[in-house]
C-alpha cells in the first residue's frame, strides 16, 4: 500500500533533483523512493552482515593445526 508523505526541502535542492529525475526519466517522486529503498537495504544488509560476524567471531576458526608447544615452552628464558 503506498501512502504519500510531505517534505519540505530547499528551493535549490529540488531544483537539482528535478534535473536529476530528468536525466533518470523517472519523476522526483519515484527518485527519493528509490534512494529511500537503497538506504534502507544497505542498512538492513549492514545488520545481517554484523549479525554474521559477531557469529563467526563467538565459533572462531579452525586454522588447521595443533598447538604443540606449551606457552612456558616458547617463552623459556
Amino acid at each position: 500500500m503506498k501512502r504519500n508523505i510531505t517534505l519540505s526541502l530547499d528551493g535549490d535542492l529540488i531544483r537539482k533533483a528535478k534535473v536529476i529525475s530528468a536525466r533518470r526519466m523517472v519523476s522526483v517522486s519515484q527518485l527519493l523512493s528509490n534512494e529511500v529503498t537503497r538506504i534502507i537495504e544497505e542498512d538492513e544488509g549492514y545488520e545481517e552482515n554484523r549479525k554474521l560476524a559477531l557469529s563467526l567471531l563467538e565459533t572462531g576458526y579452525h586454522l588447521g593445526s595443533a598447538i604443540t608447544v606449551t606457552r612456558e615452552e616458547l617463552h623459556e628464558r
